[in-house]
């Protein structure tokens, strides 16, 4: 590849940028927390859908040391509704590791950034460059696809070899001079211009010497092998309301919605009767204390790789009551309505609380 074709597709990038642009906030700091905040919102989220989750983070926390203060619980009632909680806990936890541990002071190169929790390759590139113009190339799905079209690479981007193929290409490409607005090109230029479906081809500027273009690949490329398979997961919920108290507990780091709060739980493959689930709880003991209120239609839930089939069963507990033995053992606790509010919660018992829930 000539310098001089490398100096066309980097100066055609900044001057569609330059142009077509969208005006967002974190576009005009260098302050790093903004940065990494934005970034880390903007991981599996759209931006239309990560703005008002950006917006409220900054109002909420303002800075590093204010969002390190924050419980976990409170950081990840904020991030409600954002998905993939992984990144609200390692969120917090590295707020309070630069804050406690490193002065507040936000590491201000890419090595140092990759030391820390929840922060990969393209997390760190971004802020290394964004906010302290160190030449180091971002690579993400908007830079596959538009790297991959217009160089014409066939190789899976999810192969080992097409990680290292498009990471050094995207190495040589970025210049010394500015590398924060050319990264954000690229990025922006495949989001709004080279999209996934139906690029912008007719008015683009790369037209001319784009390889995807002129061999009608544009559909084709990038290459992406999936080996992931999508699977399906039966949820059965029982609901238990004593004297207007919900009883939820916090579920563990090993699974989905980890940090969120959710109801007694029975994972099964096929339909359980009303005995099964009173005995996988270990309720069986008192169920003359348990009446069924009412049985939920089937609740529908869609991850990435996941598709949850839900069903909650709402129960009124009886006095005098569950033991405090139980609740202990199964470290579960029974919180008011208002404080149901006010927990962290996945989507999908926010909504059945919202659209089903008969007791308010």
């Amino acid at each position: 590849m000539k310098d001089s074709d490398i100096d066309t597709f980097v100066q055609e990038i900044i001057g569609w940028y330059s142009i077509n642009k969208r005006d967002l906030p974190w576009r005009h700091t260098q302050n790093p927390y903004y940065i990494w905040l934005s970034e880390v919102i903007l991981q599996q989220t759209r931006v239309k859908q990560g703005l008002p989750y950006y917006e409220k983070f900054v109002n909420q926390y303002p800075n590093i040391e204010d969002l390190a203060k924050a419980s976990e619980d409170e950081v990840l009632r904020t991030w409600q509704g954002l998905g993939y909680y992984s990144r609200g806990r390692n969120l917090h936890h590295t707020a309070k590791y630069i804050s406690l541990e490193l002065g507040g002071v936000f590491p201000g190169d890419y090595v140092s950034l990759l030391k820390l929790k929840g922060i990969g390759k393209y997390t760190a590139a971004a802020i290394a460059s964004f906010a302290f113009g160190e030449q180091v190339a971002v690579v993400d799905g908007n830079v596959y696809r538009v790297l991959a079209r217009y160089f014409g690479i066939e190789t899976d981007i999810a192969s080992s070899e097409g990680v290292r193929k498009f990471a050094e290409l995207a190495q040589k490409l970025i210049p010394a001079d500015d590398p924060g607005t050319y990264n954000q090109a690229v990025m922006e230029f495949g989001a709004l211009q080279c999209t996934p479906q139906k690029p912008n081809c007719l008015f683009c500027p790369l037209q001319t010497t784009c390889k995807a273009f002129h061999q009608g690949k544009q559909h084709i490329l990038p290459t992406k092998i999936s080996k992931l398979k999508s699977r399906e997961r039966h949820f059965h919920y029982l609901v238990l309301c004593q004297e207007g108290d919900l009883a939820l507990k916090k579920r563990g780091a090993d699974d989905i919605w980890g940090g969120l709060y959710d109801f007694p739980l029975l994972e099964s493959g096929t339909a359980v009767s009303w005995e099964t689930l009173l005995y996988e709880n270990k309720l069986e003991a008192f169920s003359e204390n348990l009446r069924l209120q009412q049985e939920s239609a089937l609740f529908k839930h869609t991850l990435t790789h996941q598709k949850i089939l839900a069903k909650f069963y709402q129960v009124v507990v009886l006095p005098p009551g569950l033991p405090k033995e139980w609740l202990e053992n199964q470290q579960f606790a029974f919180y008011s309505w208002e404080a149901v509010q006010n927990l962290p919660k996945p989507i999908l018992i926010d909504n059945y609380l919202k659209k089903k829930f008969l007791i308010k």
